[in-house]
């Protein structure tokens, strides 16, 4: 790596004066606190000086950033010629700062990324900037904007593939009661209603009973055995979290924002109103006058807010692993063209366990949950349905496939879809999964504990998708459900019946 940088430092007062000092300093500089040895030294190349603006021309590479070696000039020669000349630096900027690195691989199709100008020959990347403030230098972009170059160009490499699938465990076939799409009949039969805006769903008596009864099995078979506590947290996630968790770039695409009022000043609003009693419309152009720009969005996840409450604190060993759950934030997720019945949804409605605790204590952790997860599909809910590890292909570029197996990592749980076709050729539906996450989130959050370091892990229980599962396999008619499920619900309400 490569680091050319042309700056100025704006002084408090005309320098003249403190030219030798200035001279003294730069050659003290070059020679000591900028020289780390080969691969680790900045060097002032260029300075020169005009009354209250210094000049500087810096070159490094490898390991000491020209922009670190900036930083450190200001602030030791503020301190030099502070004590002797009463002279301070008010302000820094970057006229011009190229940068040249390595890449891994070409890149497929051209790439652009914000604040510079960036130039690719073969494997190697140049980054130009301009009239770049110190507070850029500070928050560390640059580094940032070097990984995003090399992250997009090998995201260019990965994507469309699938991800890394390897079976660990299947039931035996199960004879299917009927073929049909569970969601289409109960269209037919009223129990559910779609909207009333894309991707929702209105759910009848019927099918509420259904999804309450899945939501009670989670519960009092798999969380409460466990030593699993209820909390509750808001439906609403400000941006700052989903920062931390890496949401907000990862999937933007896919969250739906909130937006505030701007004020709750009816007479603010007066026009608005106005408007919406006059045309019986809803006047786009007026509200958006009186909104605030989102700085939040509605849940995603459960995890991030509960990682948000543990944020900063030390967790006493007595109260590890922590094992908590929230069923009450509705999660919404913007699906565009993927939708499909009640198992591929903008709103759903999930249990969010998370468990916080030493590697050990989460790995046991983890085959007592898959204990359990099979009782409940095997023993009560007699269904097909199988495991698999998988690799997303952003964990396959870094080179995680298989070492994660027997530690962090994620467990689908898939179940067959007769309507969709034979076992061997259709598609199954991920109705479940169990992953442990390392250190990620408990780093990002600064969670800490008595010794040692905590990992975390979450396992998101779907009631839609646990119940398409069933239905699609075991049908509507609750007389030919497993006997050990209708222990829970035996039948159904009568529901609303229309003229």
């Amino acid at each position: 790596m490569k680091f050319d940088l042309k700056a100025d430092l704006r002084l408090s007062n005309d320098a003249t004066s403190a030219i030798k000092t200035i001279d003294e300093f730069f050659k003290n500089a070059n020679k000591t606190f900028l020289n780390h040895g080969k691969g680790k030294n900045a060097i002032v190349k260029e300075w020169n000086l005009n009354k209250d603006l210094l000049s500087l021309h810096i070159i490094s590479e490898k390991y000491f950033r020209a922009h670190d070696a900036l930083l450190q000039i200001k602030n030791k020669l503020s301190e030099e010629i502070g004590k002797k000349h009463k002279i301070g630096v008010r302000a820094t900027n970057v006229r011009e700062y190229e940068i040249e690195f390595e890449l891994e691989k070409k890149p497929l199709r051209e790439i652009n990324i914000p604040f510079a100008e960036l130039k690719i020959k073969g494997l190697k990347a140049i980054l130009k900037l301009e009239d770049t403030s110190e507070e850029f230098l500070r928050k560390n972009y640059v580094d940032r904007m070097i990984r995003l170059v090399k992250e997009k160009i090998l995201n260019q490499y990965y994507e469309g593939k699938k991800e890394f699938w390897h079976l660990i465990w299947q039931s035996e076939k199960k004879e299917p009661i009927w073929n049909k799409d569970p969601t289409e009949e109960m269209i037919k039969l009223g129990w559910v209603k779609q909207g009333p805006t894309k991707g929702k769903w209105f759910y009848g008596p019927q099918l509420t009973a259904i999804l309450r009864t899945m939501e009670r099995i989670a519960v009092e078979e798999i969380l409460e055995p466990l030593g699993f506590q209820e909390i509750m947290e808001s439906h609403i996630v400000p941006f700052e979290i989903w920062l931390k968790t890496g949401h907000l770039e990862g999937m933007p695409a896919e969250i739906y924002y909130v937006a505030e009022p701007a004020s709750r000043d009816i007479e603010k609003w007066s026009k608005f109103i106005d408007l919406v009693k006059i045309t019986k419309e809803v006047p786009y152009e007026e509200l958006k006058k009186n909104l605030s720009l989102p700085n939040a969005g509605i849940c995603y996840a459960q995890c991030p807010v509960i990682y948000w409450f543990f944020k900063g604190k030390t967790i006493a060993e007595d109260s590890l692993p922590l094992l908590v759950y929230d069923k009450t934030a509705i999660s919404c997720r913007y699906e565009s063209g993927g939708r499909h019945g009640i198992e591929r949804v903008d709103e759903f409605h999930r249990i969010e366990p998370v468990y916080i605790g030493t590697k050990k204590q989460l790995l046991d952790l983890r085959e007592k949950l898959l204990e359990r997860y099979k009782y409940v599909f095997n023993e009560i809910f007699d269904l097909e349905w199988r495991m698999a590890w998988v690799t997303p292909w952003y964990l396959q570029q870094a080179g995680k496939i298989g070492m994660e197996e027997n530690e962090m990592g994620t467990i689908d749980f898939e179940a067959y879809m007769p309507y969709r076709g034979d076992r061997e050729n259709s598609k199954w539906l991920e109705f479940q999964n169990l992953s442990i996450l390392g250190d990620k989130y408990t780093r990002a959050f600064n969670i800490k504990t008595q010794k040692g370091e905590l990992w975390s892990g979450c396992t998101g229980i779907g009631l839609e998708r646990w119940s398409i599962a069933f239905l699609a396999q075991k049908g509507l008619d609750p007389k030919k459900w497993p006997e050990r499920f209708k222990e829970y619900l035996s039948e159904l309400p009568e529901g609303i019946k229309f003229l």
